[in-house]
């Protein structure tokens, strides 16, 4: 069953975006504050009931709003998918959502195919990264690519792990599904739309901000001077390119 968490204090909100996800599918649970969504995730836990999908409105009452219910979920668990609600003035507090590990965001009012592509897509690479996946390997008896080299980096495709050096380095699934498509493609300058296409699906509705912040969070964990980044290079007025040639010199 996809589970999905939503937390919105709104609550003719709430009740529209329950309806409409039980109808696509999903078992949902719902709760009107961050501190009973970390409550709620924190029993699912431990009842061995985890939830897939994480869906947060940035602004709520409470010790912890969206933002801080995101980072703190994306602390207890690296392959949950998050997506934030947010108002269209809300321009920082997206941008600091998906510094805190949000997959991605929705902006109010939406509409309910929207809502829904994206939660699919998010939840597409939530079943994507589980280690039993049957998505994860190949058709046919071929032996599936289990490794990427390129560098000091090492990306594993079956655990789904990045390193650099041989020391394992913490990624969101967005992180690794860009990493992966950078490793794939080594010294092609990639657009922006295809990064966004690659990963989220062509149904995306969102701007391209959400790849510039992952890159951004990406080069301070790979890069040894994130401000000279040598590994991923942008092309400017373009996109990025997987910076292969730089990376052999070394």
């Amino acid at each position: 069953m996809k589970r999905i968490l939503v937390c919105e204090d709104e609550v003719p909100i709430r009740e529209f975006v329950v309806i409409n996800l039980k109808r696509a599918g999903y078992d949902v649970v719902d709760v009107c504050t961050g501190d009973e969504a970390l409550e709620v995730f924190a029993a699912a836990e431990k009842a061995n009931e985890p939830f897939d999908i994480a869906l947060l409105d940035i602004m709520m009452p409470g010790e912890n709003d969206g933002a801080s219910v995101c980072k703190i979920l994306r602390e207890k668990n690296r392959t949950l998918g998050i997506i934030m609600l947010s108002a269209k003035v809300q321009e920082m507090d997206k941008v600091n959502c998906l510094m805190n590990g949000a997959d991605d965001y929705v902006t109010k009012p939406f509409s309910l195919s929207e809502l829904i592509a994206r939660v699919d897509a998010v939840h597409r690479r939530v079943e994507i990264a589980k280690p039993d996946s049957s998505a994860a390997v190949s058709a046919g008896n071929e032996k599936p690519l289990q490794e990427i080299d390129s560098g000091p980096f090492r990306i594993n495709l079956e655990k789904r792990t990045f390193s650099k050096n041989g020391t394992a380095i913490d990624m969101t699934q967005v992180e690794y599904h860009i990493l992966e498509f950078f490793m794939r493609n080594p010294g092609i300058a990639l657009d922006r739309k295809s990064i966004l296409t690659s990963i989220w699906g062509e149904t995306f509705y969102g701007d391209e901000k959400v790849i510039d912040v992952n890159i951004h969070r990406l080069r301070t964990k790979i890069e040894d001077d994130p401000s000279k980044p040598t590994y991923i290079r942008t092309v400017w007025g373009y996109g990025y390119k997987w910076g292969e040639n730089e990376i052999d010199s070394q």
